[in-house]
């Protein structure tokens, strides 16, 4: 699992025109967020006609990846992408995700081209396909 930093993030779903990121901030300890994760393994991910990549990006600490992360990932059967944001301060990079972001979790962004859709908090299916059709 790769440890990446904001700019490696931004980097990556700003650089490809025809795919959509489904970008999610979650962590193992976040109740909510465990609760959300089949949202994103959704068949109805895969109506457009555009290619759509679901991104879990997790907050939890760097320290307990090996403990923590990776068995989660592995006894949940994660089929997505998960890589661990490996930045120090949240006050220094939360705004350059989204300057609504008050910072808690799960949070969605949704990245196609130059446009972005936002959500705090926790996602239904409905939720998520209103938000890729808004960007769409």
């Amino acid at each position: 699992m790769p440890e990446i930093t904001t700019a490696d993030l931004l980097n990556r779903v700003q650089s490809n025109e025809d795919t959509i990121y489904v970008v999610n901030f979650w962590a193992t300890w976040c109740h909510p967020c465990i609760e959300e994760l089949p949202v994103f393994s959704s068949d109805r991910l895969q109506q457009w006609t555009k290619p759509t990549k679901v991104l879990l990006v997790s907050l939890d600490f760097k320290s307990q990846k090996d403990k923590q992360l990776l068995p989660f990932i592995r006894d949940k059967k994660v089929s997505h992408e998960v890589m661990l944001l490996d930045e120090g301060n949240p006050n220094e990079w939360i705004d350059k995700i989204d300057k609504n972001w008050s910072g808690a979790i799960p949070a969605t962004i949704i990245y196609h081209q130059d446009k972005t859709v936002f959500h705090e908090g926790e996602l239904d299916i409905d939720g998520l396909v209103e938000m890729i059709n808004r960007i769409n």
